[in-house]
């Protein structure tokens, strides 16, 4: 999909503008000395593969953001094969007294006991749910399981504001405005918003979505092949636009 055609296409269901700020945060967080943190990003056992992408994905920044703590029941939503985040993030809840549970299918259950994770993370997925009709059930379901105060952790592929969901998703990206709505309505408090996993030199258009860009450098689809010259374009570029949020489940819900 084309940015030309992407431009064209008017919203039908979330306004062009993010949210009015009202005082939330967009500041890089303060890493802190968790040491047990920097124990599991820097482990001997985490793949030299994941380590390679730590500069575009910042996770000792981005979980700091987060909130994550020692201690906590840290519920990861559909973490995958390769399981990037749960690579740090279940030998951190080992060391630190915590739990972590791996959920690939939230409405089949979400591992734990109704109000009592600290935090659920979900990381580059709303594009795919928002196909099917997923994002609204999914988003209550997390709700359901998060104690009062706890945190929705997201790290997702942003698009431009004022572009059709159901255009862009299929590109691997979505809205950011869109996604604060979905949350807000399933009754999440955006708590604060950051850019430091932004990435300016990714224009969202690209020949394969977002995986033509690393880690995943799809090169060739439906009869188009990158030339030498387009892969070494897009490899410069690094990995995705992503926003980065934390929402709170109210402590009065």
């Amino acid at each position: 999909i084309s940015g030309s055609a992407i431009a064209q296409t008017a919203p039908t269901e979330f306004p062009a503008q993010l949210p009015h700020r009202q005082g939330l945060s967009m500041e890089m967080p303060n890493v802190g000395e968790d040491t047990q943190l920097q124990a599991a990003i820097a482990a001997p056992t985490r793949p030299e593969a994941d380590k390679a992408r730590d500069v575009y994905r910042h996770p000792m920044e981005t979980l700091t953001f987060w909130g994550l703590q020692h201690g906590q029941t840290i519920v990861e939503i559909e973490p995958g094969r390769a399981g990037w985040w749960r690579n740090i993030l279940e030998p951190y809840a080992a060391a630190t007294g915590g739990t972590y549970v791996g959920v690939s299918r939230p409405l089949d259950g979400m591992g734990v006991e109704d109000g009592t994770a600290d935090i659920v993370v979900v990381a580059r997925a709303f594009h795919n749910w928002s196909r099917d009709g997923r994002v609204g059930p999914y988003l209550q379901a997390f709700y359901k399981a998060l104690k009062p105060g706890g945190v929705l952790a997201v790290e997702q592929h942003r698009s431009g504001e004022g572009v059709a969901v159901e255009t862009v998703a299929p590109t691997g990206y979505v809205p950011e405005s869109w996604v604060i709505r979905m949350a807000r309505e399933a009754g999440f408090e955006l708590d604060a918003r950051s850019d430091l996993n932004a990435n300016s030199a990714d224009d969202h258009d690209h020949p394969f979505g977002v995986w033509t860009l690393p880690p995943i450098r799809r090169s060739e689809q439906d009869g188009r092949t990158l030339t030498a010259e387009e892969r070494a374009a897009f490899d410069a570029i690094g990995e995705s636009d992503r926003m980065t949020l934390r929402f709170r489940k109210p402590l009065t819900a």
